[in-house]
């Protein structure tokens, strides 16, 4: 904690809840580093997709690209976890961020040269999913040990805020110039000098604390210390498993129809698409920071899972109408209520988890809603084709809140988010166990 607080710089106290982390000199230059790399994620994400496309690829040739990130993320996600309990986490990011810039650059310089296939994307985009697995567990971890415990529902909004605003907006926005004026591998070796740029401001930051010693415990004991947690947890339990279904029925649509709903039902290229895009982020952000400026909700598991499940909702329109600007509307609507439930999340896990088990907890979390991502983008193109794209996304949109309703239900989330309340407002120094398990 003394450590923390020699971080805290001449700052006003009187800030804006959201704003409030931002006093921490440590704090800034790693949001400022997630922020670069995911305006940089953004541009890759549309970069790709019409790189798919102009190497004469569909939605079947999208999924065989885009899968493999799941795979990769899946098969590496629970060794992140451990990895993020064990080690310097800073150094963690560090290494993720060199693998985003080593693939990005290589199969950027291979398309400007006209030698880019698609079984080179599909290679890279794998290691870019199992390098991914070790971010987020390493992010999750790190940040309770640079900033008090009431200041992490803020920053959570931030990376909320940051995420679809920087990855779905900003990010597909420049892309979508880019690769009209010039060529998808033009846009792909900008998103490699974007994480270069993240990659400083890692390097800049100071030495932070490692992690304690296991003790000479093997990976396999905290891999089933982590399990054993899911599953006597109920409310950990019951999220994962709507988020495992949620995934299976959303992913493949968002990720590997929606470029071709976009173009086969309003005429629209890269630019109506990035615009989509555009509004996920935008409503995503919103969400984010409305939600990091009010109080943690009171029926915080009841409001998460509603805004999850419900706020699918929009999804049908997307597949039923034929104006761009629905479909901007309802990706609105969607990134609004997605990224508000997350920020909720994000700090339940933060508060409830014991602080020596977020690591792997959050790598379960990663892995459990991962668990059938690679199977919802590999059928999605397929599905798309056969049932069509409208249908497709009428079933993503109704089905989720269905599902989030039957998990509040049959474990009880009401009366566990009862008997423990998040508080608003806790002191810094105070005990990650004080909220409960």
């Amino acid at each position: 904690m003394s450590y923390l607080l020699a971080t805290v710089d001449a700052v006003p106290t009187n800030l804006p809840r959201a704003l409030r982390p931002f006093r921490h000199r440590e704090y800034r230059l790693l949001v400022a580093s997630m922020g670069v790399s995911l305006f940089a994620s953004g541009m890759w994400l549309v970069a790709l997709v019409w790189q798919v496309i102009e190497l004469g690829g569909g939605p079947s040739e999208l999924s065989v690209v885009a899968t493999p990130t799941s795979v990769g993320m899946l098969l590496s996600v629970l060794v992140g976890g451990v990895a993020a309990d064990r080690l310097p986490r800073r150094a963690l990011l560090i290494v993720v961020e060199s693998v985003r810039i080593a693939g990005a650059a290589t199969v950027g310089a291979l398309a400007v040269a006209g030698a880019l296939q698609l079984w080179h994307l599909a290679v890279v985009t794998f290691a870019l999913g199992a390098a991914e697995a070790f971010f987020y567990p390493a992010y999750t971890a790190l940040l309770p040990t640079i900033l008090p415990p009431d200041e992490l529902l803020a920053a959570n909004g931030v990376e909320g805020a940051l995420r679809p605003a920087a990855m779905q907006a900003l990010g597909p926005a420049l892309a979508g110039l880019v690769v009209g004026a010039f060529a998808p591998g033009v846009a792909l070796l900008g998103a490699a000098a974007l994480y270069v740029v993240a990659l400083l401001a890692l390097l800049a930051m100071r030495t932070l604390p490692v992690p304690a010693a296991t003790g000479g415990r093997s990976v396999s004991h905290d891999l089933r210390e982590g399990f054993a947690y899911l599953f006597r947890t109920g409310w950990l339990f019951a999220t994962l498993a709507f988020a495992i279904l949620a995934v299976l029925l959303l992913i493949g649509p968002l990720e590997v129809l929606l470029p071709f709903a976009v173009r086969d039902r309003t005429g629209s290229g890269a630019s109506g698409f990035a615009l989509v895009l555009g509004a996920f982020g935008v409503g995503g952000a919103l969400g984010s920071v409305a939600t990091s400026s009010m109080r943690m909700p009171r029926r915080y598991l009841t409001v998460m899972l509603l805004l999850w499940g419900a706020g699918a909702l929009p999804m049908a329109a997307i597949g039923i109408t034929d104006q761009l600007w629905v479909m901007a509307v309802a990706g609105f609507v969607v990134g609004f209520t997605g990224s508000a439930a997350t920020v909720i999340w994000g700090t339940l896990l933060q508060r409830r988890v014991p602080p020596h088990m977020l690591g792997r907890v959050s790598s379960l979390d990663f892995f459990v809603s991962l668990a059938l991502m690679p199977v919802s983008m590999a059928v999605a193109g397929p599905v798309g084709e056969w049932i069509g794209i409208p249908l497709t996304f009428v079933l993503a949109g109704l089905v989720p809140t269905f599902l989030a309703v039957a998990a509040i239900l049959a474990w009880r989330l009401p009366a566990d988010e009862i008997a423990h309340p998040l508080r608003d407002t806790v002191e810094v120094g105070e005990p990650a166990r004080a909220t409960g398990p």
